[in-house]
């Protein structure tokens, strides 16, 4: 589902990306942990071209994701093309970026109907549904102020899903709640693993990486340092470095 090849990113001078490779199974779940600064989020934000990359190939459902190759070089899509290719990826964020002025339904529908076309009374249905799946059916309307921070990602976690996507990403999902509220996020999460859908999380919930992911890649300065099953790459790393970030987390 996902294929990076030796992917780059600076920002000025300073280089996040060093050379990423990674592939992402049809239906596999892989936890990317590692310290702050060290080019997770960046990655992830590359595979649905909000960041440019500067060299090297990322492909996601075997299309080349921003660019189309054309005698060896690449040529970047036009913005509406870019757009459409985001259809197939949801994102959740840190923070949930939800639209205030919207009620918790509002919010899952606005995409299916503004982007899709979806017809309204349909994507209604559906955004009822995506909200009770996320335990949130006497939430939907709501605005986001009346609801928890879990809540509130929740409802960000429906939203992406109210599109349908193919892959979705995670950006550190829960490091923006109150640690009594992690638990609520994760359990859909979870459930999402366990339905199937093709996930890439960025996170510091060794637990989780350890239950639910197929694979945990660690990254550090701007490389993939270790990948492997979760239960050995968290007990027995191979590489100084994991050892080292994992003797402080764990």
């Amino acid at each position: 589902m996902v294929r990076a090849e030796g992917v780059h990113k600076s920002f000025g001078s300073v280089q996040v990306l060093k050379g990423v490779d990674l592939e992402v199974a049809p239906g596999e779940v892989v936890c990317v942990i590692g310290p702050s600064g060290s080019g997770k989020s960046t990655f992830l934000r590359c595979v649905n071209h909000l960041e440019k990359i500067d060299a090297g190939r990322l492909w996601v459902d075997g299309h080349l994701v921003g660019y189309r190759e054309r005698g060896g070089k690449l040529h970047e899509l036009r913005d509406r093309e870019v757009a459409a290719q985001r259809r197939d990826i949801g994102m959740v964020f840190q923070r949930f970026n939800l639209f205030p002025h919207m009620t918790a339904l509002e919010n899952v529908v606005e995409a299916p109907t503004g982007v899709k076309g979806l017809r309204k009374d349909a994507a209604r249905t559906r955004g009822v549904e995506l909200l009770e799946r996320v335990g949130l059916g006497e939430r939907v309307h709501n605005y986001p102020n009346q609801l928890s921070g879990g809540q509130q990602q929740r409802v960000a976690i429906a939203r992406a899903l109210a599109m349908e996507p193919k892959l979705m990403l995670f950006d550190e999902p829960t490091s923006a709640l109150d640690p009594e509220l992690v638990g609520e996020v994760l359990d859909v999460m979870r459930e999402l693993a366990e339905s199937g859908m093709t996930m890439v999380v960025v996170t510091h919930e060794m637990g989780f990486a350890r239950e639910v992911g197929d694979t945990v890649v660690f990254m550090d300065d701007g490389v993939v340092v270790e990948a492997g099953d979760p239960r050995r790459v968290l007990t027995d790393p191979q590489h100084p470095r994991t050892r080292a970030f994992l003797s402080k987390v764990l």
